[in-house]
Parts: structure tokens; C-alpha cells; sequence
């Protein structure tokens, strides 16, 4: 297979004015420690538009985080798994690297960052839907110095709430499964049209968000116990509701948005921690003003963490999240990320087959 490999292929890449185009672009050589996947779906997140609209792409870089596809490639180090021939998925880091990035025909990878899916179940749309989320949620519950919950296959020795802003974004709708499956109960707000779809994946409550007492209301349905909670959105307001959610003894916040980390809120007895998904590739990461040091103890956790994702999903313990296919190939790319940019992506992820 490797010998139908072309030098070229189309890719959605950044030119010296940072506006991203599809164009023939190489295909990636890959390393010793890498393999090489021909793509057939990828999926669209609000870091690829606001790597565009912030201008924190690199001219000649690869845009695109998502992707699933088909490993046609291995370097001379991976032995075992994955092989030639197999359906795998995983996160790169996009708008940074000539060579790295998902919107693009063949992506190149580091060989223990992909998990493999089993046969017959998850399609490349529903894999490729599953990366940025899933990735951002087990950084968010496990990884070392965030949220602490209890990773499985442990089980939390007690049904502690976990509190989830933003339950119908994809990261929610995954957040919501590994809490349940760390054994947690969970409360998560969301628009009412999307409480049954979060009920079917493990919620116990779910809570509107426009609601003006939503505070309140997670406080009395957690009988003011909340320790953890985990703001989806990344925005001061959400910030601010999980942090007043806690319960009187304290806890922990986690959040998606570096730029709130010197950001004061109301409560002391609340530990605000930010995270930043580029962190498992264990390189030291700079988006725009943003500097977060090298984290190799980020990789090696991601590493293993995902190798427990094809049996959990033989087991039916985690579900695919809803997806909403855009036409048009890396050519609807675009469109894509505008509909997600005027906000209209909820209770789905938006994906494009390659």
C-alpha cells in the first residue's frame, strides 16, 4: 500500500496572509515513531476558526485537529500497533506544523497517539467526531494536576457530583460519559431541546442554561456538595456560574480558555485551573500571546488513557455523539466552521468526509 503513496495531495493550508485555502501541498514524510494515515473523515472544532480569525496559524501549516482514517504507513518503530490496513482516529496539532495537521488528504501522526477502532463499530465519522472532545474531557477529568477525578476503569469510592457547563457541546456530551463511567452523578446544563439526548448518554439532571436561577437550582440538586465542575464553554460568565455552583466546603473548576487563568473570581475556596489540549503532544505550545511550557507528563498520560477506548467501546460503555455531515469535502471546510462560528453547532459535531 505504502507504494501508491503520492507526493502530493490537496490540504487546507494557511498562505503568508494567514487565510487558509485548499491547494496541493506535500504529503507528510513521516518518522521512525510515526505513521502515516490516509484520511477519510475529518471533524471541525472552534479552535480551527479562531486559529483563523485570531491570525495564530502558520503561513504553510496544515489547519485541522480531527481526523479518521486509514493507516497506509508505519515507521520503522511501531512493531505491533498500529498496522497498515487499520481504522484509526486521533487529535493533531493543526495550524502550527507544514507537516502535521488534519484537513488534508494523508496525516501524519506519532504512532502512540492514535487508537484503533474495532470493527463494526464507530464509523469514521462518529471516530473522527470523538478526538478534540474526547481528548479535552480525559485531559480535563485525569490528566495530571487538573480536575482529580478517579480514572477508570476505577470507580469513584463515592457517587460525588461532577458539574458540566456546556453539556450538549461535544466535549460535554463526551465529559458526561466518563464521569459516569469514573462513577460520578452528573448535572450538566444544556438547551431543554438537548436534555434527553444528555439524559441517554448518563446525566442525571440537566438544568437549562438561560435559566436565572441555574446556581440555585445545581446547588439544590447537589444538595450544595458540588466539589468538581468543568466549564465546556470557556467564557467569564460560564466561568463565574461554575465557580458559584461549588458547594460551601470548596472544590475544583476546570476550564477550556487559558486566556481566564490570572482572571479573579468571587470564591477563594475554588481552584481555577485552565487546560489547553495541545499540551499531549508534549512540546511547548505558542498561540498568540499564549505560552504553556512543554508538559511530556501530558503525552505519556494521553498515551495510555486512549488505548482504553476501543474496549470501552466494545462494551457499550461509550457512545457515539451525534454528528452532522458537511458536503463538500475539504472544499465545505469553510462552511463548516462559519456554522459553527455563528454558534448554530449544538447537540452534534460537524464533520466532512475527506
Amino acid at each position: 500500500m505504502a507504494s501508491e503513496i503520492p507526493t502530493f495531495m490537496k490540504a487546507v493550508v494557511y498562505d503568508e496572509n494567514l487565510q487558509v485555502t485548499v491547494r496541493e501541498h506535500p504529503v507528510p514524510n513521516i518518522s521512525d515513531d510515526d505513521v502515516l494515515v490516509k484520511t477519510v473523515a475529518i471533524s471541525l472544532n472552534p479552535t480551527d476558526y479562531k486559529h483563523i480569525d485570531g491570525k495564530f496559524g502558520k503561513a504553510g501549516s496544515i489547519l485541522g485537529c480531527d481526523y479518521s482514517g486509514i493507516v497506509v504507513k508505519v515507521g520503522k518503530n511501531v512493531h505491533s500497533s498500529p498496522k497498515v490496513g487499520d481504522h484509526v482516529a486521533g487529535f493533531v496539532h493543526g495550524s502550527a506544523y507544514p507537516d502535521e495537521g488534519a484537513f488534508a488528504e494523508y496525516v501524519k501522526v506519532r504512532a502512540e497517539l492514535v487508537w484503533v477502532v474495532p470493527a463494526n463499530t464507530f464509523s469514521h465519522e462518529q471516530a473522527a467526531a470523538y478526538e478534540v472532545a474526547f481528548w479535552t474531557a480525559a485531559q480535563a477529568f485525569y490528566a495530571p494536576g487538573r480536575l482529580g477525578l478517579v480514572e477508570p476503569p476505577a470507580k469513584a469510592a463515592t457517587p460525588d457530583w461532577v458539574f458540566i457547563y456546556g453539556g450538549s457541546s461535544a466535549v460535554g456530551l463526551c465529559a458526561i460519559q466518563l464521569a459516569r463511567l469514573s462513577g460520578y452523578k452528573v448535572i450538566a446544563t444544556a438547551s431543554p431541546r438537548n436534555h434527553e439526548l444528555l439524559k441517554s448518554l448518563g446525566a442525571d439532571v440537566t438544568v437549562d442554561y438561560r435559566d436565572p436561577d441555574v446556581v440555585s437550582k445545581i446547588k439544590q440538586a447537589t444538595g450544595d456538595s458540588l466539589k468538581y465542575a468543568a466549564d465546556m464553554i470557556g467564557e467569564v460568565e460560564t466561568h463565574r456560574i461554575a465557580v458559584e455552583a461549588i458547594g460551601s466546603s470548596g472544590g475544583k473548576v476546570v476550564g477550556l480558555n487559558v486566556g481566564l487563568q490570572n482572571t479573579e473570581f468571587s470564591r477563594k475556596d475554588v481552584t481555577i485551573i485552565e487546560i489547553l489540549l495541545y499540551s499531549v503532544y508534549g512540546r511547548a505550545v505558542s498561540i498568540g500571546p499564549f505560552h504553556i511550557p512543554a508538559a511530556p507528563e501530558d503525552r505519556v498520560h494521553m498515551a495510555a488513557f486512549i488505548k482504553k477506548l476501543p474496549q470501552w467501546i466494545l462494551d457499550g460503555a461509550l457512545k457515539p455523539i451525534p454528528v452532522k455531515v458537511w458536503e463538500g469535502g475539504l472544499e465545505g471546510v469553510l462552511g463548516g466552521l462559519q456554522y459553527i462560528r455563528e454558534g448554530k453547532a449544538s447537540g452534534e459535531k460537524i464533520v466532512c468526509r475527506v
